[in-house]
């Protein structure tokens, strides 16, 4: 998740940053994912709260993101 975000990030820094944000959007919703099918002893980082918790407000951060780069208007 780490890596997908970082990827997410440079390609927001270097060219798009809608296309960065749905990527690290993308990522969220991967970890949001895994947080919920993933035993507790093997979710690692991604077990901080209770599951149902962490998958909450990781999909609600995903969501967040990725309106917000559709909402935001072209600069011309």
């Amino acid at each position: 998740m780490l890596v997908v975000v970082g990827v997410g990030l440079v390609v927001a820094s270097a060219s798009d940053w809608r296309v960065g944000l749905r990527i690290v959007s993308g990522a969220l919703v991967a970890a949001a994912g895994l947080r919920l099918v993933l035993p507790e002893k093997d979710a690692g980082m991604l077990a901080v709260r209770h599951r149902f918790l962490d998958v909450g407000i990781l999909v609600a951060v995903a969501v967040g993101l990725f309106l917000l780069a559709a909402a935001i208007p072209e600069q011309t």
